[in-house]
């Protein structure tokens, strides 16, 4: 999936402001200026849209959960993972919304896209392991719309 559809989905889920996308970011120890939010979240054919990147997008999955979360002090800063996949994704989002392995059923339960829990867990595996499965887009977009749902009530 797209880096700047998931920054849309995170930003429509949250009623977040672009402003608050760069302080979110800037959690992370990455500045980006708001000119360059404004041009994420245009459509890929309007004028003056643009592509987010992977470094841009890992860093604002990691300050988005210092901002759910809060920055934890006694564990050093983590080093960001690159490239961002939809894997990554599902995981910082994981964390970031303090979901348990349940949360992750029900949530893609109510959006009709049922996945049994070893499939789910698989999502979670270490690449390279022997079950790792990729999550595909449409997997990503259904957990994105269910979130959404049970964040905006």
């Amino acid at each position: 999936m797209m880096n700047n559809d998931v920054l849309r989905s995170v930003r429509y889920m949250l009623d977040i402001s672009d402003g608050k996308i760069v302080e979110i970011t800037k959690l992370a120890g990455f500045d980006v200026a708001k000119s360059d939010v404004i041009a994420f979240m245009k459509k890929d054919e309007e004028e003056g849209y643009l592509d987010c990147s992977d470094e841009i997008m890992a860093h604002f999955l990691d300050g988005l959960v210092i901002f759910k979360r809060g920055k934890d002090e006694s564990r050093p800063a983590q080093k960001v993972e690159l490239p961002v996949t939809n894997n990554s994704v599902l995981k910082k989002l994981r964390v970031a919304f303090e979901l348990k392995e349940d949360d992750m059923h029900a949530i893609l339960k109510s959006v009709e896209f049922p996945v049994s829990k070893p499939e789910l867990s698989a999502l979670f595996r270490k690449f390279g392991h022997t079950n790792y499965r990729t999550c595909g887009d449409q997997l990503l977009r259904n957990f994105l719309k269910g979130l959404t749902l049970r964040v905006r009530g």
